[in-house]
């Protein structure tokens, strides 16, 4: 790949690191916030999941700017929210100003989640397409890390959580200011701009083999589509299957539990008996382990397929979900950790790692962005959904109910991959569109 083109990917990526960073820094401040501010279990709930709130109304509107403004320009604003939001949070006063600040922060995550990945799709050689697009999920992945590195770190301070909280500030200037050295993406040159000058200086170095090629291609696409494509209705008959495949994508991903485990880490160690220190510690483990089978999934995702590693993932789910669910009803804690190690990796190597990648290849040219939003949306809404009511259930209920389920419903991923997922690896966005809007 030109130099380029990874410069490209990696400074989109960042974006990642910033939701990464931004959603897991509140496990290390999340019981201090609870104590600062007499909540109960349903207000802490609220005020843990506004982010995840914030990240619906994010993914539901993010494909607007992207389609009315460009890829570029929407993700340089969504670095400047995530520097307000941390800012914010971190000098909260009260509980209700760090809930308004914590649900900016959502939008700018959820945004992300929409633009990022389709931003990376659409400059990615169709070979190279799944390891690029996953670069975003490896810094949301490094993100979690560095969050849960940095929060054991600051652990103990005078006001510890609000630092956790506003070192979130820092990269995301960073972010923004890199943003300014990319181009916008050629499909989005040619659908919403007609400029083909600048598609074309931009094809250049995407694909200088065949520029004349993807640029008719890229045209045709739209042309194919009444309406001349930009316009088009998205919930229409022609579209209702990668809808229908997103949906559940998406839905699966959170039911996993997966965002219940990031956000409570160190609450659910400490239901296990360890201390506060340990369960900290603990969680940076954690996020070490969901690192490395990102990377492994990086690997293997163009030279096996995304099928391969949802099926990976999905058996990896159900065992550890029913192992720490078991462990809960037996209240044998010990082997807590490696069970929830288990689970992140099977999360990593599997839904983390081909989430992105799949929704932003379903959806044709035309409806991308809104195709992305669409599943970004159905993956926030329940993982805002799971967010706040987990702390009530593990209140009223306790641990084993909640992961029983949780690997129930990794039962039905593993049918949905093996009689309904269909395999992108090394097709283009343009047959990919033929092969599923037929």
């Amino acid at each position: 790949m030109h130099n380029k083109l990874v410069l490209w990917s990696i400074t989109v990526g960042l974006g990642g690191f910033l939701f990464g960073l931004d959603t897991a820094v509140i496990s290390g401040a999340e019981q201090d916030i609870q104590k600062l501010w007499n909540l109960d279990s349903w207000s802490h709930g609220l005020a843990v999941a506004m982010a995840l709130y914030g990240t619906v109304i994010g993914a539901a509107f993010g494909g607007v700017p992207a389609d009315q403004y460009g890829r570029k320009k929407t993700l340089f604003w969504i670095g400047i929210l995530f520097f307000v939001s941390s800012v914010g949070a971190a000098l909260a006063p009260d509980v209700n100003t760090f809930m308004i600040c914590r649900l900016i922060g959502g939008l700018s995550i959820g945004a992300s989640s929409v633009v990022a990945p389709v931003y990376i799709s659409e400059i990615a050689p169709p070979k190279f397409r799944g390891r690029m697009v996953i670069a975003f999920q490896m810094n949301i992945v490094i993100g979690i890390l560095i969050a849960y590195v940095s929060n054991y770190l600051l652990e103990g301070g005078e006001n510890d959580w609000r630092w956790m909280l506003g070192v979130v500030a820092f990269p995301s200037l960073i972010f923004s200011l890199m943003m300014r050295s990319t181009p916008e993406t050629p499909r989005w040159l040619l659908l919403h701009k007609n400029d083909e000058a600048e598609a074309r200086k931009v094809l250049a170095i995407t694909a200088p083999d065949n520029v004349d090629q993807a640029v008719e291609e890229i045209r045709a696409s739209v042309d194919a589509t009444p309406k001349n494509g930009v316009q088009e209705r998205f919930f229409s008959r022609k579209y209702r299957w990668p809808i229908i495949l997103a949906f559940l994508f998406a839905f699966f991903n959170q039911v996993s539990g997966i965002n219940a485990v990031i956000y409570y880490a160190p609450r659910i160690f400490e239901m296990t008996g360890l201390g506060k220190d340990s369960a900290l510690l603990s969680t940076a483990g954690v996020g070490v382990v969901n690192l490395i089978f990102t990377i492994l999934g990086w690997y293997l995702i163009d030279r096996f397929g995304r099928r391969v590693l949802m099926y990976i993932g999905s058996i990896g789910y159900i065992v550890s979900l029913a192992l720490i669910a078991r462990a809960f009803f037996t209240e044998d804690y010990a082997p807590v950790p490696l069970f929830v190690f288990a689970f992140i990796a099977s999360h990593a190597i599997g839904q983390g790692s081909v989430i992105w990648v799949f929704i932003s290849e379903i959806f044709p040219n035309s409806v991308r962005a809104s195709g992305m939003a669409w599943g970004s949306l159905t993956h926030w809404v329940f993982a805002a959904l799971i967010a706040n009511v987990f702390p009530v259930f593990a209140d009223r209920w306790g641990g084993g109910p909640i992961f029983a389920v949780f690997s129930a419903m990794m039962v039905f991923q593993l049918l949905y991959v093996a009689f309904l997922m269909p395999e992108t690896k090394g097709v283009s966005l343009e047959d990919l569109q033929k092969q599923l809007t037929k």
